[in-house]
């Protein structure tokens, strides 16, 4: 109740402070690129109940039909000129404060993923996060900020995500879903503004009894930095 309390007063309490800020970006969408203002698609959610989140929208209409799908990576050629501000800024993502505000997500919690991104993760990842309410922000939004640069040189998208970032992201979130209390919220929050305005910062310090990433992954972000 705590939780949900604080999601509503944070997120009613942002879109009023950011809506003049948010005008003249969605006057600067439909201006510009396809016209489009607002990117909607269906994300799970809590119990496994599917849900349409909103965002900015960044890319070419038909993306998820187009090569690379779901996946997106640095310098994606279906990422429209403004786009990659936004995506940049993680502007794009301010308009899940509306559904944070109705309930369908929260300000901290899992990733929202698509129903074909969602399928491969492993079933104690699906049974650890179900009570929850996917997160604007969380551990594994903040530890994989740069999932797109990692997958931009990869041969099998795929196959890597598959294989190289979903067991890791899994295991992050299960971390979470053992140890989610408004303290940790808070400070996921603040580590969230950090990596938005310091994209490089060690993250993993934050949190001493967070999962290591796997060698692989350690030495794939090494080479990709």
């Amino acid at each position: 109740m705590l939780k949900r309390t604080l999601d509503i007063v944070l997120s009613g309490l942002a879109l009023l402070v950011l809506v003049p800020f948010l005008l003249p970006i969605a006057l600067a969408l439909r201006l510009t690129g396809e016209g489009e203002i607002f990117y909607l698609q269906e994300r799970i959610g809590r119990y496994g109940r599917p849900f349409r989140i909103f965002k900015f929208a960044t890319m070419l209409k038909d993306s998820p039909n187009l090569a690379g799908g779901d996946v997106t990576v640095g310098n994606d050629p279906r990422v429209l000129p403004l786009g990659q501000i936004l995506r940049a800024t993680k502007i794009n993502e301010l308009p899940q404060l509306w559904n944070i505000l109705v309930g369908d997500m929260s300000i901290i919690g899992p990733r929202p993923l698509t129903p074909r991104i969602y399928a491969p993760f492993p079933d104690s990842y699906k049974k650890a996060i179900a009570p929850l309410r996917p997160g604007l922000s969380g551990i594994g939004s903040v530890e994989f900020r740069d999932e797109e640069r990692l997958l931009s040189n990869a041969d099998n998208r795929d196959n890597d995500y598959v294989e190289l970032i979903t067991p890791y992201k899994a295991a992050l979130e299960e971390w979470y879903a053992r140890n989610c209390s408004v303290t940790t919220d808070l400070r996921l929050i603040v580590l969230t503004v950090v990596a938005v305005l310091k994209p490089d910062f060690e993250s993993t310090s934050s949190f001493l009894d967070l999962p290591p990433p796997p060698a692989e992954l350690a030495s794939r972000r090494k080479a990709s930095a």
